[in-house]
C-alpha cells in the first residue's frame, strides 16, 4: 500500500525559535498519526507570508494572527481569496474574542492556541486539510456568538477602531499590568505604552485606565 501524501504546510510566526518547535512537534506527531506534514515554507511577516503562501500554494497555513506588516488578517485578505485550495489555521497566543472572530471572518477555517500540544496540533491541521473547521474548545463559543450575531459580533465597530498593538496593550493592562510591565512583554518603550493608551482611551470616548479596564472586562478581553 503506498504511503499518504503529506499535507503541505507553511508556518507563519515572527519567532524563530517557535517555528522550530512547532516544525519538529508537528512533523513528529503527524508522522506518528500516520498523516505526514510535510513544511513548504515559512515567513515572519505580513509580506514574506503573502509571498511564501503564493509561491507554494500549501494544503494547511498555520498563522500566527499578530504579525508585523498587517497580521494575520491582512495574510488572509491578501491571499485566501486567490488560493481556494488552501485552508488557513490560525495558531497564536492570544485567546481573545476579537482575535478569534476577525480571523475567522475573514477566511480561516479554525484558530487554536499555542498551549495547544503536538498531537492536537497535529489533529487540527489534518481536520482543516480535509475541509472541517477546528478551533480549540473554549474558542467556539466565540465563533458562534458572532455568527449569531451576538456576543462579541455586535461590538466589532468599536474593537476595529483599534490597531492590533492598541488591542495588545489594552489587554495587558486590564489585566493589571503597570506601564513598566507592558513595555517589558511587548519590548516597548514606556513612552510608546502611554501613547498606546491615550490612543485607546480617545479612540473608545473613555476617561480613564479603570473605564478602560471596565470596557476591556465586560468584552471578555482581559
Amino acid at each position: 500500500m503506498a504511503d499518504p501524501q503529506p499535507i503541505t504546510v507553511v508556518l507563519v510566526d515572527d519567532h524563530q525559535m517557535f517555528r522550530a518547535g512547532v516544525r519538529a512537534e508537528l512533523c513528529r506527531a503527524a508522522e506518528a498519526a500516520g498523516t505526514p506534514v510535510e513544511i513548504v515554507g515559512e515567513a515572519e511577516d505580513t509580506e514574506r507570508a503573502v509571498e511564501v503562501v503564493t509561491a507554494t500554494r500549501p494544503r494547511v497555513v498555520l498563522l500566527d494572527v499578530h504579525l508585523p506588516g498587517g497580521g494575520g488578517v491582512e495574510v488572509l485578505a491578501r491571499t485566501a481569496s486567490a488560493l481556494p485550495e488552501t485552508r488557513f489555521l490560525a495558531l497564536s497566543v492570544s485567546d481573545a474574542a476579537e482575535d478569534v472572530i476577525a480571523v475567522i471572518r475573514a477566511g480561516a477555517r479554525g484558530y487554536v492556541t499555542k498551549s495547544i500540544s503536538g498531537t492536537g496540533l497535529a489533529e487540527a491541521v489534518c481536520r482543516v486539510a480535509g475541509g472541517d473547521a477546528f478551533f480549540s474548545p473554549r474558542l467556539a463559543g466565540f465563533v458562534l456568538d458572532a455568527f449569531s450575531g451576538g456576543g462579541a459580533a455586535a461590538r466589532d465597530e468599536e474593537l476595529d477602531r483599534l490597531t492590533p498593538r492598541e488591542r495588545e496593550v489594552l489587554r495587558y493592562i486590564a489585566r493589571g499590568y503597570a506601564y513598566k510591565e507592558v513595555a517589558r512583554e511587548l519590548v516597548i518603550s514606556v513612552k510608546t505604552v502611554e501613547t498606546h493608551v491615550s490612543s485607546v482611551l480617545r479612540k473608545l470616548q473613555l476617561s480613564n485606565r479603570r473605564e478602560l479596564t471596565r470596557w476591556a472586562s465586560d468584552r471578555r478581553l482581559a
